[in-house]
């Protein structure tokens, strides 16, 4: 559900407020609470927010029911306290009043708390840290505490604000195509506000000029999109580079928009093959499913680095794969040999949460896993995330995934290591698997030699120590 939808709710007549906030799913961004929970309670839910990408609790929901919290006066000053008496550093909130009917008909109010994301990592006066994961508040423990204190610095370089730049500076007609879509009722200059695009002083941050300037590359050069062609699986270089002539486009302008129109280039360039549609004829498909690398390029350009300046967003095309760069290593909370075990963590959360009311993905943290989905849906191979010193390099291969009788034999992880030797289209030593996939050498050569036995790689080399030995696909698969 995307963060507008809560705004549209809100907006309601009282009486139809809320049966519309019952309506809401709860998600990343939005939480519901009985006018029953206590002060400390509340403050969790706070610290939760604050340290994901903000968000909106209602008070006064409990069930299905609408409560209302005029019942409840005596505990409206504790919410409202929560903050400085349970967390710290304070988290920053903004409280309000709409009127709605409660469930016994009469005229009421719902509580709407308004949490932005934090500048530090916040925790409760108690030590305890808690990260908004999806539709919960998760309880991080102390090594995922330090990690999110080491990640945080860079999370917030979207909300810096740019001296002298106002909400009159950027595009008019992204600003109102986004107050549309948003569906808000208060003007563009709060719903700025509301989702920290602008500072109360009414500077624009860097989010808001990279989400709705009519040309951010001015002030950020690095900030778009380069997609490019190979007619080989290998990219080559200089007389040898396999770059198709005419294959290399440039996307730049504000975010939505390079979104859009860096899928509309790289639609246009993936390789296609015949093969059997649900149709039940042959049609041409797409090497890598479409939403694939569609998700991919959207959490690329909504997560990338923005403050690593000299890099920018790569989509290579191959023969054989589509691999996706992004400026920025993974966040220490995240570990690249098992990405579907990532916990969400947005670099951008302003970025992240208007990509949202713009529908430009789903953001609810689960991009990593339906790319997954996506590949195993068509058969393919597992995604590769490859992460270099300054950026994560996603590889989507177009090669079928080991037969499944053949896989209840190997062990765990088989794939993976198959499919990292695959994207790489060059044979190597198991050193460079061990580095490639950050797992112990122990563990990859295990699964190199179960590999082998099955048939599915080649270990080349002139002795059992030779230093150069490499690690091939086999010619049959």
């Amino acid at each position: 559900m995307p963060s507008n939808a809560v705004d549209r709710a809100l907006a309601q007549p009282a009486a139809e407020v809320g049966p519309a906030v019952v309506a809401l799913d709860e998600d990343q961004w939005f939480d519901r609470k009985s006018s029953r929970i206590a002060p400390k309670d509340l403050a969790e839910a706070l610290v939760a927010f604050a340290n994901a990408e903000g968000g909106t609790i209602i008070i006064g929901v409990h069930r299905g029911k609408v409560e209302g919290i005029d019942r409840s006066r005596e505990k409206t000053n504790g919410w409202r306290q929560a903050a400085i008496d349970f967390t710290g550093p304070p988290v920053r909130a903004r409280f309000s009043e709409v009127e709605c009917i409660n469930g016994d008909g009469e005229r009421d109010h719902l509580l709407v708390v308004h949490i932005h994301p934090g500048e530090h990592v916040h925790e409760m006066k108690s030590g305890d840290c808690f990260l908004r994961v999806g539709d919960e508040s998760r309880r991080l423990t102390f090594v995922q505490r330090q990690e999110l204190h080491y990640d945080r610095g860079q999370s917030q370089y979207d909300g810096i604000p740019i001296p002298g730049v106002r909400l009159g500076d950027l595009d008019e007609r992204l600003v109102a195509n986004y107050r549309d879509r948003a569906g808000a009722s208060y003007d563009v200059e709060n719903l700025f506000k509301a989702r920290s695009l602008v500072t109360s002083r009414g500077e624009v941050t860097n989010a808001g000029y990279l989400l709705f300037a009519q040309h951010p590359q001015d002030r950020f050069p690095q900030a778009h999109v380069r997609v490019l062609r190979y007619l080989d699986v290998n990219r080559g270089t200089g007389a040898r580079l396999g770059l198709e002539e005419g294959s290399d486009h440039r996307v730049e302008g504000a975010i939505p928009w390079a979104i859009m129109e860096a899928q509309r280039i790289v639609e246009s360039l993936v390789p296609r093959r015949r093969s059997l549609a649900q149709s039940g004829t042959f049609e041409p498909q797409p090497i890598v499913p479409r939403d694939a690398w569609l998700e991919g390029l959207v959490n690329a350009v909504v997560h990338r680095s923005y403050s690593l300046g000299g890099d920018h967003i790569r989509v290579e095309i191959y023969p054989n794969r589509i691999e996706i760069e992004s400026p920025g290593r993974f966040p220490g909370l995240a570990n690249p040999a098992e990405p579907l075990s990532i916990s969400r963590f947005a670099r951008n959360p302003r970025i992240a949460r208007v990509c949202s009311d713009l529908r430009i993905g789903q953001e609810l943290g689960e991009g990593i896993r339906r790319i997954f989905e996506e590949m195993r849906r068509v058969g393919l191979s597992d995604p590769i995330y490859k992460q270099t010193q300054g950026s994560v390099i996603l590889v989507l291969a177009a090669v079928a995934r080991i037969d499944p009788r053949v896989a209840a034999r190997l062990p765990r992880g088989s794939q993976t290591v198959l499919d990292a030797l695959r994207a790489a289209a060059v044979p190597l030593g198991t050193g460079e698997l061990v580095e490639f996939l950050g797992s112990s050498r122990p563990y990859i050569l295990a699964r190199l030699r179960a590999l082998e036995k099955e048939g599915y790689v080649v270990w080349s080399g002139k002795s059992p120590r030779d230093p150069r030995a490499v690690w091939l696909i086999s010619p049959d698969h």
